[in-house]
């Protein structure tokens, strides 16, 4: 029995950290749809799991082609992702805190009498986390969870946060979740995003956004590790 696992990641120094970890099960690198990418397979009594990350580019276009690509191509039958994140509210910096809810906040229609983040034709806009991935990412308590809120900009506005935090209560900001889990939503593909916070979205944004990053830190790496792991322990999926 086999499941296949597809990892979204938008920049170098966010991927680097698991393309580490992938070197000890020999990972296959190429490059595919114009981004670095990986794979390997890990095996349990009798289940097997193919993992399939790839670094998308930053941006929701980016990130969505890239989930697409995921469940179109790899028949990915879960889709996670893990990348760093701004504070809004309830959270600080350091923090690891697990989506259980994405929205597009800047997703704007009020000129023509929508609400802010919503969807003509009913669509769905707010997307909820993958209620087992959720589970096993939270099984120890360590982890913080929250709404997490997304857009194409690097949020250093006090005045959008403050607006994006009363319209959506959104805990923290990042650039992607939203766009893989709106893609997921529509294929019914769990769907989960993990996110360090890296700075408070502010006018110091910048420059403590960028001092995390060039850490390559390896925690959001084991944070999905762990999650795999668990899934090939959990008989309901198999």
């Amino acid at each position: 029995m086999r499941k296949i696992i597809g990892l979204i990641f938008a920049d170098l120094m966010e991927y680097s950290p698991f393309e580490r970890y992938a070197e000890q099960f020999c990972a296959e690198k190429k490059t595919r749809w114009g981004n670095d990418s990986l794979q390997y397979l890990i095996k349990k009594g009798g289940r097997e799991i193919l993992v399939v990350a790839v670094k998308s580019g930053v941006g929701k276009v980016n990130a969505a082609s890239a989930a697409s690509f995921l469940i179109s191509d790899d028949k990915a039958d879960i889709v996670m992702n893990a990348g760093l994140s701004g504070a809004v509210s309830k959270c600080r910096r350091e923090d690891i805190v697990i989506g259980t809810s994405y929205v597009e906040c800047d997703f704007d229609m009020t000129a023509i009498d929508y609400k802010l983040g919503e969807k003509p034709d009913g669509q769905r806009y707010i997307y909820e986390a993958d209620p087992l991935l959720l589970k096993l990412a939270e099984k120890d308590g360590s982890l913080k969870t929250g709404k997490l809120g997304t857009g194409d900009v690097f949020l250093t506005s006090r005045e959008k946060k403050e607006l994006f935090k009363k319209e959506f209560g959104v805990n923290a900001f990042d650039m992607e979740s939203a766009a893989i889990a709106s893609v997921c939503d529509k294929c019914d593909v769990p769907f989960l995003s993990v996110r360090k916070i890296s700075d408070d979205a502010d006018d110091a944004a910048a420059e403590t956004y960028r001092e995390m990053n060039k850490r390559q830190e390896a925690c959001l790496t084991q944070v999905l590790a762990e999650i795999i792991d668990s899934l090939l322990d959990f008989d309901n999926i198999w």
